[in-house]
Formats: C-alpha cells, structure tokens, sequence
C-alpha cells in the first residue's frame, strides 16, 4: 500500500472535480441498498468507465449500465486514466470508476473489494472534498487496525499483498476543504473488474 499525500495540487483537484460534476449530471448518483438486509448504504454512488460497481438485493456485481437510467456509464476521464498509469506500471488500464459520495454523516464499513475477476490489478483511491478518517485492517476481518487521515488531493495505491486488506471510512471531517459544494467528500476508486 502506498499513499502520495497532495498528489493532485489545488487546480488538478479542481479540474477533475468538474468533470466528476460532468459524469454525475448523465450518470446520476444512486443509492445502493445492502443485499441480505435491504439497508441504503449512507454513500451515495455513482460511476465511469466501461463498467460501474452496484449493490442492490441481487448483490454486489459489476455491470455496463447505471441501475436506474439504464444507460451505459460515461467515458472515465483521461486524467484518471493518466493518473493510473503513472502511479501504478500495471499494463492495463481500469474499466471501472466508482464514484463514492460522502455527506458529513456518511461512512463506510469495514470491506475488502472482492468483486473483481482477478486481484493482480491494484486498486487506486482518489479523495476529494473533505478530509476523513480511514481504517486499514489486514487481509482477515478483525485484529489491529490503523487510522490514516485522507485529505482532498491524496492517492492512495493498493497492490500486491495490500490489496485484500479491510479498509473502511469511520468519519467525515466537515469543514476541512471546500473544494465541494455541497460540501462532503468524493472517493473515486479506479480498478480492473475484468
């Protein structure tokens, strides 16, 4: 695992914030529903790329079409796909972009992302908005975990044994950019789900 604090500087922050706006204007967000109980998610989604991680009563899969508009997600912009490539080598790009948003209230459990066909492709975790308080575990639930403090610009790269490491959003910390409005935070989450 390794995190590039500030890897996106304040006017590349911008830039893709907007075209994040973009995307969610044709591709709205949704709210995923946990499949055994039927519980919303407190983050609301979204996605780009060929393919677009969902969760409703069916389960959790990958899929080209947003569940509510059925039209295919749009384009994952190219400073993504730049990004990708120059902080992980991996010979393949991402299909998959999944859009996370964040109100001051929102959080995420402790999860490892399993829903891809192949783990040798890392996983890349873009912050935007406001800070937060991120968990990482090991490769099985439960033992010691750390705190990592995540501000809007940070990269962080799973790979190799990381990449089935728990991880997970305990807190939102309002206040802290405003580089959104509304304000919150954006985690954007590029992976190779094919």
């Amino acid at each position: 695992m390794r995190l590039y604090k500030s890897a996106l500087d304040q006017a590349a922050q911008e830039a893709l914030r907007d075209e994040i706006r973009e995307i969610l204007r044709i591709a709205p967000l949704f709210q995923p529903v946990m499949p055994r109980t039927r519980k919303n998610f407190s983050v609301r989604m979204s996605n780009c790329g060929p393919l677009g991680w969902v969760s409703d009563v069916s389960g959790y899969r990958y899929q080209p079409d947003h569940p509510d508009t059925g039209q295919p997600w749009p384009p994952m912009p190219e400073r993504l796909l730049a990004l990708w490539r120059d902080l992980t080598g991996y010979p393949r790009d991402p299909d998959a972009c999944l859009i996370n948003y964040y109100d001051c209230n929102a959080r995420m459990g402790a999860h490892q992302d399993v829903d891809e066909q192949d783990f040798d492709a890392p996983i890349v975790s873009i912050s935007l908005g406001d800070a937060c308080r991120f968990r990482i575990g090991g490769v099985a639930r439960g033992g010691s975990t750390q705190a990592l403090a995540l501000d809007s610009g940070d990269v962080l790269v799973f790979g190799g044994p990381a990449r089935k490491m728990f991880h997970g959003v305990d807190k939102i910390l309002p206040g802290t950019s405003t580089l959104l409005d509304p304000p919150g935070r954006i985690n954007l989450t590029l992976r190779r789900a094919r």
